[in-house]
C-alpha cells in the first residue's frame, strides 16, 4: 500500500525588549499540534536579532517535535504496541546514519 501526505508546519516569531517567542504549529489535515519556544538576549551581549530568532525557532520546534512524538507513543499504547525508548541514540535522525 502506498499513500503520500502533506503536513504544512507553521512558524511565527514575535520580538519585543529583548525577547523573541515562537510558535511552531503543525496542521496534518486532521489535527494540530503547537510548540513554543523563546530566547533572550543577555543584556551584555551585542543583539543580533537573527540569532534570537533561530534560537527561539529550535526550541519551539523540538518542544513540537516532543508533543508529536508522545502523541504517537499514546496511539501505538492504545494499539497493543510498544512504545519508542526514551533514549533511540545520540541525536535525531536515522540509526543507521549514526556513526
Amino acid at each position: 500500500m502506498s499513500r503520500t501526505l502533506e503536513w504544512t508546519v507553521g512558524l511565527e516569531l514575535t520580538e519585543e525588549s529583548g525577547m523573541t517567542k515562537a510558535e511552531a504549529r503543525l496542521s496534518t489535515g486532521t489535527s494540530t499540534l503547537t510548540g513554543h519556544g523563546s530566547a533572550r538576549c543577555n543584556p551584555a551581549d551585542v543583539d543580533v536579532p537573527a540569532i534570537g530568532d533561530e534560537l527561539a525557532a529550535s526550541r519551539a520546534m523540538k518542544d513540537l517535535a516532543g508533543k508529536l512524538m508522545r502523541e504517537a507513543n499514546r496511539e501505538m499504547e492504545a494499539v497493543g504496541a510498544g512504545t519508542v525508548p526514551q533514549h533511540t541514540g545520540p541525536g535525531y535522525g536515522w540509526p543507521e546514519a549514526v556513526s
